[in-house]
């Protein structure tokens, strides 16, 4: 199935379009989706052992799910990241990478890409390269095979590592995301580190966000300031100006010539230049990943075939995009800032 042709003619708006600049300046020009809620891991900071999932008739169709993306590429952003759950597990996944290529062909998109836990990367690795995806990020937090199994709760680390051999082969960038975890892999970063940079790939290091009830998050947390400086020890870091357009700060470090990337919503919010917004597979739009305030696109996206009044929406949830996010947890209650799973929104 190919659906570029009709949905490619809602591509072009009949006036220009006026960027997405929120109140506080910043431009809005990065767009993560999540396409499914479902994954085939339940990783424990992420979800539930027993998840009770959408119903399909709640989901936006991969039709509508372009034709949102395409909406607000035609407002200005640049980047799209296509996440989960795991984005590979939904049923005819490819036909909506292929479909919104075209605007890498056209220069309308700098780029599109995804965050996967690499168990279907075996299967797609080419495919996405071929759609125009020139780089990924794939969750990994253990070298250890049992303690990736019981992070992941069903995992198998053998698939990822082969999942991974298969994105480098076909040609694909891949950047390793490790979750920090107390008490579980704080003392194998360092390794996780050198064996990242050891085969080309990029590797960033994220604090546990307080989303979800999944367990207590103060056993958990973990703070990237102790991360690093345990990590000093071993390495030697030097300060880059390198971006990606996400959140992460990135080191060089010297021993390995490898880049380290930091993500610290807790202990040092990225909130300052934030220049994203979020898209859940139910067409919700969070202006913030720590925050509970959303829009509705979908009702608007089905209301109508033009898309005015997606426009409108949009343009009237940026306005309430606000200056931060809300992290923290609630000690007293060990209970988690925001209820929802991390695997609605997509990280």
């Amino acid at each position: 199935m190919n659906f570029a042709g009709p949905i490619a003619a809602l591509d072009r708006p009949a006036a220009p379009m006026a960027p997405l600049i929120d109140p506080f300046a910043r431009a809005i020009t990065y767009l993560r989706v999540s396409v499914t809620d479902r994954c085939d891991f339940r990783c424990v900071y992420c979800m539930a052992e027993h998840m009770s999932f959408l119903p399909k008739a709640e989901l936006l169709t991969l039709e509508e799910l372009d034709r949102l993306c395409s909406a607000f590429v035609a407002k200005g952003v640049r980047k799209l990241r296509l996440t989960g759950g795991e984005p590979l597990v939904r049923r005819g996944i490819m036909t909506l990478f292929s479909s919104l290529s075209r605007h890498l062909q056209s220069g309308a998109l700098d780029e599109l890409t995804l965050t996967t836990n690499g168990s279907q990367l075996v299967k797609y690795a080419s495919q996405l390269k071929d759609c125009g995806v020139e780089r990924i990020n794939v969750s990994l937090d253990t070298l250890d095979p049992d303690k990736f199994r019981a992070i992941t709760r069903w995992g198998d680390l053998g698939q990822v590592m082969a999942g991974i051999d298969a994105a480098q082969a076909a040609g694909l960038k891949v950047k390793i995301n490790a979750v920090a975890l107390k008490g579980v892999n704080e003392d194998e970063l360092g390794d996780l580190v050198a064996w990242a940079h050891g085969r080309g790939m990029d590797i960033t290091i994220i604090e546990v966000m307080p989303l979800g009830d999944v367990g207590d998050r103060l056993d958990q947390y973990l703070p990237l300031s102790m991360v690093r400086a345990r990590l000093a020890q071993r390495f030697t870091f030097e300060d880059i100006d390198y971006k990606t357009g996400g959140p992460a700060r990135y080191v060089r470090v010297n021993e390995t010539g490898g880049r380290l990337g930091f993500i610290t919503p807790m202990t040092h919010n990225f909130c300052e230049s934030c220049n994203r917004v979020r898209i859940t597979c139910t067409g919700t739009l969070y202006m913030c990943l720590g925050q509970e305030d959303a829009a509705d696109l979908r009702a608007p996206l089905r209301a109508s075939e033009s898309n005015d009044a997606v426009y409108a929406a949009i343009d009237d949830a940026i306005t309430r995009k606000p200056k931060g996010h809300d992290f923290v947890i609630d000690r007293r209650h060990k209970r988690p800032a925001l209820a929802r799973h991390m695997s609605v929104t997509g990280g």
